[in-house]
């Protein structure tokens, strides 16, 4: 007898269906090749072979020529099928193990664990020896119910709807405090140009006078040290912080927790030292009584909030709509199938209706008019037109007769079809470009995992600088306190020197905290 073998291997550059057929042709011609299967969006073939006459490098070789690039899979558990089943009937532990033996010994089952507590039992075995079908009619003969453990076809789990509110929301908040904040800080700075050249220009007309009085307004003291501006700007901080910020600080308070600094972390940080040390200023300057208004940053974190949680929804949109597509695909696929067995000079013996999970490899499948192909396979009788273009984009219908391949989810128009099974379950085209989508949904882009893993080193080093700031300033200060006295001006003459120096060595170090923060990194 020959001994056959079964190997994998990796096919790449393969466009579509006809690069499969070509591979497919070629191959079967060869010496020592039993049978060859490819799946194009898995880029797999699957290729049984006799070991006396040829080896898998041999085969990959052979792919190579064709002009694609191959390797031979090592883990060839790959086309292990997994199976899981509810089991009912089962009353005491002997239950369990006469179902795990007897299954064990039937030949194909690798493994097998039967659980009496949840009535679930899990099975591997190899598709080319045996079939889910098998595996539960052994089950039922021993006088156990069985049914499969229903999927959940829905792709809920890549519902982006919850995120998209969320960010939504936060966008909206932060952007609705954040405009007038911007407007009150461009009229400032508007007016204090304005004030500059009036000092220099002592002769100026009336409106000027006016534009300066309405600017006064803002600079006036509603209690003493606690000016119109800023008052104005703390209140239209404080929502920002709580309900723009809030995702924020959940996501940072989780990051730390596991001891690492990401994008959030930085968010957070700038944003709540600015607004901390504005309004700390705050109340040192009412408690002092200053002339002078403090210099606060309640602009930081409206406008920082607004970009990022912008930033956010966008991407979460974005995400949406590839699992928009994704649901719409899933949906696609056909629920049941109807096996048929066939009988000499294919003759329609009987026919059956399986869930899909329950077609095996090699089967024979039915396709009236107007169905969808539930399964990759082989046309072995029959001629029809199959619409094609989910998976293709092509519009036209295709004609398949015997010897075609078909694609799972396609839907047969005019004539009925029997094909034999040859992808099924999780390696039909639709699963597994479901597959792909949903890796491309739950990985990271290449660059967002560089900016987090930057970040992680970029959060303790702004820290560290702002706190070399902080004590340079203070050091200068001390030593040379004119230098201080030159490059911090108004601070009023009734405070006592060292006060003006932390206070200025603060404000240095804060400054460099919000501005290198998340600026730069986040926002890309």
């Amino acid at each position: 007898t020959k001994t056959i073998s079964k190997c994998f291997v990796q096919v790449t550059g393969m466009t579509c269906a006809s690069c499969v057929a070509n591979i497919e042709r070629n191959l079967r011609r060869e010496d020592g090749i039993h049978s060859i299967l490819v799946a194009l969006m898995a880029g797999k073939a699957e290729v049984r072979y006799n070991p006396a006459v040829i080896h898998p490098s041999a085969i990959a070789e052979l792919i190579r020529e064709l002009g694609f690039g191959a390797t031979v899979m090592e883990n060839c558990g790959e086309g292990d099928g997994i199976l899981e089943l509810v089991v009912r009937g089962m009353t005491c532990a002997s239950c369990v193990h006469k179902i795990e033996s007897t299954l064990m010994k039937t030949d194909g089952v690798l493994y097998c664990s039967v659980a009496l507590a949840t009535n679930k039992a899990h099975i591997k075995y190899d598709p080319e020896a045996i079939g889910p079908r098998d595996v539960m009619q052994v089950i039922k003969d021993l006088g156990f119910t069985t049914s499969l453990v229903k999927k959940d076809r829905s792709a809920s789990h890549l519902d982006h709807k919850q995120e998209i509110r969320q960010w939504k929301r936060s966008f909206v908040v932060s952007f609705v405090f954040c405009v007038p904040v911007m407007g009150l800080m461009i009229y400032m700075m508007v007016m204090d140009s304005q004030l500059s050249d009036a000092h220099t220009h002592q002769n100026m007309s009336s409106e000027e006078r006016e534009a300066l009085h309405s600017s006064m307004v803002l600079e006036y003291q509603l209690l003493p040290g606690l000016s119109v501006m800023n008052f104005l700007s703390f209140l239209l901080c404080v929502p920002v912080q709580v309900f723009g910020g809030w995702h924020f600080y959940i996501q940072a308070y989780r990051a730390l927790k596991h001891s690492t600094a990401n994008m959030d972390v930085l968010v957070v940080l700038a944003t709540s030292i600015a607004f901390l040390y504005s309004l700390v200023i705050l109340l040192v300057a009412m408690a002092e009584k200053a002339k002078v208004n403090p210099v606060t940053f309640f602009d930081t974190p409206p406008m920082l909030f607004v970009f990022i949680s912008l930033g956010r929804w966008l991407e979460h949109v974005a995400k949406g709509k590839t699992s928009e597509a994704l649901a719409r695909l899933i949906s696609l696929q056909a629920t049941e199938a109807t096996i048929v067995t066939l009988g000499p000079d294919n003759v329609l013996l009987s026919e059956e209706q399986v869930d899909v999970e329950l077609v095996q490899r090699g089967d024979i499948v039915k396709v009236v008019p107007g169905g969808k192909f539930p399964v990759d396979g082989r046309v072995i009788e029959g001629h029809s037109m199959v619409d094609e273009s989910l998976i293709t984009g092509e519009a036209m219908p295709v004609t398949k007769k015997p010897g075609n391949t078909v694609i799972a989810g396609s839907i047969n128009q005019n004539g009925s079809l029997l094909i034999s099974a040859t992808h099924v379950g999780a390696d039909t085209t639709l699963s597994q470009i479901v597959k792909l989508v949903e890796e491309a949904q739950t990985s990271k882009a290449p660059i967002q995992q560089f900016a987090d893993k930057l970040s992680g080193y970029f959060v303790p080093f702004i820290v560290a600088v702002s706190v070399v700031t902080l004590l340079a300033w203070i050091i200068i200060g001390f030593v040379d306190f004119e230098i201080v006295e030159k490059y911090f001006l108004g601070y009023s003459r009734s405070i006592s020197s060292a006060e003006v120096i932390i206070r200025f060595a603060f404000q240095a170090s804060i400054t460099v905290l919000c501005i290198a923060c998340p600026c730069s990194l986040g926002l890309a």
